[in-house]
C-alpha cells in the first residue's frame, strides 16, 4: 500500500485483515462495508441512496464515488476516519459539521482533509522506508510496540490539531496545505519529546480530550434538567 512495510509490524496488514473478520455484507468490499458504517454513523437518520451517489458530498468527499478519494493513500485512510467515529465521536461529529469557532466561508471537506491527515502522517513517520530514519517516527515505532491502536489515536489527535490550527490561523480552503504544513512541524516537535511513552503523553492529545469531556458535561447538563422536569 505504502511501500515496504515489515518494519511496522504489520500495521496496514492489520487494518485489512481485522476489517475483513468483521463484514458480514458478503456483496460488499471490505472498503464499501467500511464507508457504510461510516454514513451510518455520521448521518444515522439519513438514508444513503448507493455507495455511488451526490450524497457523499454532504462528508466531504470530492465526488459521488468515494473510493477514487482514498485510493492514493489506500484503505488505512479510511479506516482512520472510522476509528475516529467510532472512538471519539464528539470530535468527529465537531470536525464534521464544523462545530465551534470562527469559521471561514470556504471550509476544508471533511472526508478529503481526513485523507490529507493520514498520507501526512505517512510520510512524517517515514512510513515509505524499511525502517524510519527521523526521530519522530523513531519514537512513534516504540508507542506502537506497546499499542497497536497508536497510528489511530495518532490520527485523531492531528485531525484535532489541523482543525485548532485552522482556527488560529483564521484560514480558508486555499492555505489547507499551510495549515497542515504546520500542523506536521507541531506534531514532529512532540513526539521528538523525551517523556512520550504513548499518544496520550503527547501536549495536543489534551484537544481530543477536552471535546469528549465537554459533550459528556454537555449529555450530563441536559440530565439534571430532565430530572428536574420530573419533579
Amino acid at each position: 500500500m505504502v511501500g515496504p512495510r515489515a518494519w511496522i509490524g504489520g500495521l496496514f496488514n492489520r487494518s485489512a485483515n481485522r476489517r475483513n473478520e468483521r463484514f458480514h455484507d458478503y456483496h460488499l468490499t471490505p472498503p464499501q462495508a467500511a464507508l457504510r458504517d461510516l454514513w451510518r454513523i455520521a448521518f444515522p437518520n439519513v438514508v444513503l441512496n448507493g455507495m455511488i451517489s451526490e450524497q457523499w458530498k454532504d462528508m466531504g468527499w470530492q465526488g459521488p464515488n468515494p473510493s477514487t478519494d482514498f485510493r492514493g493513500c489506500g484503505f488505512i485512510s479510511l479506516e482512520n476516519l472510522l476509528f475516529l467515529a467510532k472512538n471519539y465521536p464528539a470530535s468527529f461529529q465537531r470536525l464534521l459539521f464544523k462545530q465551534g469557532g470562527n469559521r471561514a466561508t470556504w471550509e476544508y471537506p471533511f472526508a478529503v482533509a481526513g485523507i490529507n491527515v493520514s498520507f501526512m502522517l505517512i510520510k512524517m513517520l517515514d512510513l515509505f522506508s524499511e525502517k524510519p530514519r527521523c526521530l519522530p517516527g523513531m519514537n512513534f515505532v516504540r508507542i506502537l510496540g506497546e499499542d497497536e491502536a497508536a497510528f489511530d489515536v495518532l490520527y485523531c489527535v492531528a485531525f484535532e490539531m489541523m482543525d485548532a490550527q485552522w482556527l488560529a490561523m483564521h484560514a480558508s480552503y486555499m492555505e489547507f496545505n499551510e495549515v497542515l504544513k504546520v500542523t506536521r512541524r507541531q506534531l514532529e516537535r512532540e513526539l521528538s519529546l523525551e517523556d512520550i511513552d504513548r499518544i496520550q503523553d503527547l501536549p495536543a492529545y489534551n484537544l481530543l480530550y477536552q471535546a469528549q469531556k465537554v459533550t459528556l458535561d454537555n449529555f450530563r447538563r441536559d440530565l439534571n434538567y430532565e430530572d428536574r422536569d420530573h419533579f
